[in-house]
């Protein structure tokens, strides 16, 4: 009697081959694997994605990890992973040490493209992480989402996961705060009811308190935008910088009769992106121009109480000697954006008169205030 497909073992030959991110996928990391290959087929990457389909190819092998043992949640979630992909279990008869054995693979939908050859190792050291991470916030809408609805965010579930790997691995003092705490709060539960470009999250929690007891359990609730940069070019010659103009929802929602703002050039830092060059193309998209020598000006939450943002601020050198006013942005963003070069003194009169309200803008205008003479010195040596 053939065993029934619930009982099959499963065969990995792409992504999941990588240990972290099946144990997130699986929800735990109590599952064993061997090595398995599937014949008559090889691994390549789906069109230009970074993730592998199988093609026909009657004289290779596709390698891989047969993992027996699942149980019903552990199909489940293999099935909410792959699903908004159409990718689907199949059986299929694969080689191991002991002989050929049926397994259950989650096979190439039809209309796939093909690309190059796929390779595990380097997709480890390139993706490896980033993706780990980034199916953790991916499995945590089981249940509330249909898979096929999350295709379309996963690339800003990147950027968000991306800001969650750099906080981790990005030292900072605590000679006044408490150092560290982060391991001594207790989630309870955790909601995200909006998932769009953004997210919001809502977490039951309790909190470590300064008199070294546990606080209630709280609600608290944070918009999650992930880290972003944001460049003020300054010409050190003629004294000029270089502002943009756009309309922001946020001033408009609140009924600013002026939702159109003054800013320094911003942008999201992508995955795999550090700040400095992601504020070089944002530079690029917005203004049309190359920037200099840089410097950082400060890295910082710019409203820690319930917004999850970080922003690195630049200023860079530039020349804006034949510049007055240019249109920029990305098209396919809805960018409409518009520069202005006016001397350092006018954008500290803006500052000063409340027509800039741009916080970090503010704080960057500030900042060079005093540290003009030292960048002329700094940038001439160089």
């Amino acid at each position: 009697m053939s065993r029934p497909d619930t009982d099959l073992p499963h065969f990995f030959f792409g992504t999941l081959r990588h240990a972290p991110l099946l144990s997130v996928v699986l929800g735990h990391d109590r599952w064993t694997a061997v090595p398995a290959r599937l014949a008559g087929w090889r691994a390549v990457h789906a069109g230009t994605a970074t993730y592998p389909v199988l093609v026909p190819d009657p004289g290779a092998s596709a390698e891989g990890l047969l993992v027996p043992g699942l149980t019903a949640d552990d199909r489940s979630r293999l099935a909410f992973y792959e699903g908004g992909y159409g990718y689907a279990p199949q059986p299929v008869t694969v080689m191991t040490a002991d002989g050929p054995l049926v397994a259950l693979a989650f096979l190439t939908p039809p209309d796939q493209p093909a690309g190059a050859p796929w390779d595990l190792a380097a997709w480890v050291r390139d993706h490896g992480d980033i993706v780990t991470e980034t199916a953790r916030e991916f499995m945590g809408y089981m249940g509330q989402r249909d898979p096929a609805d999350l295709v379309r965010p996963w690339a800003t579930m990147q950027v968000r996961a991306a800001s969650r790997l750099t906080a981790r691995a990005t030292p900072a003092p605590a000679t006044l705060r408490r150092a560290g705490g982060a391991e001594a709060v207790r989630q309870v539960a955790v909601r995200r009811p909006y998932l769009g470009y953004f997210v919001v999250e809502e977490q039951d929690l309790s909190i470590p308190r300064f008199d070294g007891g546990p606080s209630p359990v709280v609600t608290r609730a944070a918009f999650v935008a992930g880290d972003a940069t944001t460049v003020l070019p300054w010409d050190p010659v003629h004294d000029r910088v270089l502002v943009v103009e756009q309309f922001r929802f946020a001033p408009f929602v609140r009924e600013d009769p002026h939702p159109f703002s003054i800013e320094p050039i911003a942008g999201r830092i992508d995955p795999g992106e550090s700040a400095e060059d992601a504020a070089r193309r944002e530079a690029v998209e917005e203004a049309g121009i190359t920037l200099g020598p840089m410097e950082r000006v400060a890295a910082y939450y710019p409203s820690p109480g319930a917004l999850v943002e970080h922003l690195t601020s630049f200023v860079a050198q530039a020349d804006l000697s034949d510049m007055t006013q240019r249109l920029g942005g990305v098209a396919d963003e809805a960018e409409d954006i518009r520069a202005h070069v006016i001397p350092f003194g006018h954008l500290m009169d803006l500052v000063a008169s409340g027509e800039v309200s741009n916080g970090p803008l503010i704080l960057t205008a500030l900042w060079l205030s005093g540290q003009r003479d030292r960048l002329r010195q700094a940038w001439r040596a160089g």
